[in-house]
């Protein structure tokens, strides 16, 4: 958003924040982010102010605002040629949607600089989230290198999603009710098994400490969840805390009056777990949701520091074999880790499907533009169906 605002030459207003989502998180922008030091770092690209000058604050209030949601992975030529006639027309325009609203490739390299500009210098944590997620970072330090796995096992993961595997009968009957009773959640009859064996589920809390095992991560290392409450409890987390004893979490790290604060805002919980996510040894997420895409890009902008993307497709297949005993452990650990080689947040280059933005790389996981051009030549990417989609660097 800032960066169409900027290449607009137009105003932008701090953002509000959904509150109607599943966590019902009450929190504003300026409870998670520093706001006056994102106004400020970017004073000289962009005008932003916090709310709407008191004459336009009026239209607003009498319900003059013209709200739409942009098109998503839009060209900025759609915001010049179809946008920028409405904000002159209406004065105010309110998008009710700014995820994935700007391409990801064939922009112009100051917007790319610009989003950069953006992620990693003007959004800074409040000086409360700072502060607490640089205690959890001590701690964890004190105690020699650790893991940060992003386990995307929380119910309204697998509601939305309608991910069940591993779920007892009456789990899966209550996150089917749960994502019929949520109507901005489109899609409602999920065949559960045939989207896993797409690689389109989160790993389950059993199947990662199976991949985390393939891939001979320590024992010993300390793997902190980065994610709310597991769904399940306990009992989901009883394989991967027995496989990796030393899985801790924020609720362990730091006591109850430390983050009272932060309870009932998954928002800002989330916050701290983004600051543990960077500064780990090694990043896993077990999902690829936004905040793992954005991690990931952060990671490589701090100097390609290593992330496991892991291809949930083949990874599903691999364990089935496993389990079913027609593929022994060391083949299977053999086959994970030839299969992640490639896939450890070393540089490579997006890969760009033309007309199908969804599906290529996304800008954020790999801002390729902003990162220091590596001595090494690219590595290769290999589709599943054998084509080769590595790319040349930019001159």
């Amino acid at each position: 958003m800032v960066a169409i605002a900027r290449y607009l030459n137009v105003t932008l207003i701090v953002p509000e924040l959904d509150k109607s989502s599943f966590w019902a998180d009450p929190s504003e922008f300026q409870d998670i982010f520093d706001v006056d030091h994102f106004t400020a770092s970017l004073r000289d690209e962009v005008r932003i102010l916090k709310e709407l000058p008191p004459r336009l604050k009026r239209r607003a209030e009498l319900g003059m605002v013209y709200s739409m949601p942009p098109v998503s992975w839009s060209d900025i030529s759609y915001y010049q040629n179809q946008i920028l006639p409405l904000i002159k027309k209406h004065k105010i325009v309110h998008f009710n949607r700014t995820d994935a609203r700007l391409a990801n490739n064939g922009l112009p390299l100051e917007i790319q600089k610009l989003r950069c500009r953006v992620n990693y210098a003007a959004l800074r944590f409040t000086s409360e989230i700072e502060e607490l997620g640089r205690r959890v970072i001590r701690i964890l330090r004190q105690n020699g290198p650790f893991l940060v796995l992003h386990l995307r096992y929380e119910m309204d993961m697998l509601a939305f999603s309608g991910c069940t595997h591993g779920c007892t009968i009456e789990e899966a009957e209550e996150l089917t009710r749960m994502r019929y009773a949520y109507p901005w959640w489109k899609e409602k009859v999920i065949n559960s098994e045939l989207k896993r064996k797409d690689g389109l589920c989160p790993l389950t809390p059993e199947e990662t400490a199976l991949i985390l095992g393939a891939l001979d991560i320590d024992r010993n290392i300390q793997v902190y969840i980065a994610a709310g409450e597991i769904y399940g409890g306990k009992r989901r987390m009883a394989a991967l805390s027995d496989a990796y004893p030393n899985v801790v979490r924020k609720e362990i790290l730091l006591g109850p009056s430390d983050l009272g604060y932060f309870q009932n805002h998954s928002s800002q919980m989330a916050a701290l777990d983004y600051m543990v996510s960077l500064e780990s040894d090694v990043f896993i997420p077990t999902y690829d949701g936004n905040m793992a895409k954005v991690v990931e890009g952060h990671r490589r902008y701090l100097g390609f520091k290593k992330t496991i993307t892991l291809d949930r497709k083949l990874l599903v297949e691999l364990i089935d074999q496993y389990n079913n005993g027609t593929l022994g452990w060391d083949d299977f650990s053999s086959s994970v880790k030839a299969t992640h080689a490639n896939r450890m947040g070393r540089p490579t280059r997006r890969v760009v499907i033309p007309d199908r933005p969804k599906e290529e790389d996304y800008f954020y996981a790999n801002p390729q533009e902003c990162l220091q051009q590596p001595d090494k030549p690219w590595t290769s990417l290999v589709h599943h169906d054998g084509t080769n989609l590595s790319r040349t660097p930019l001159a």
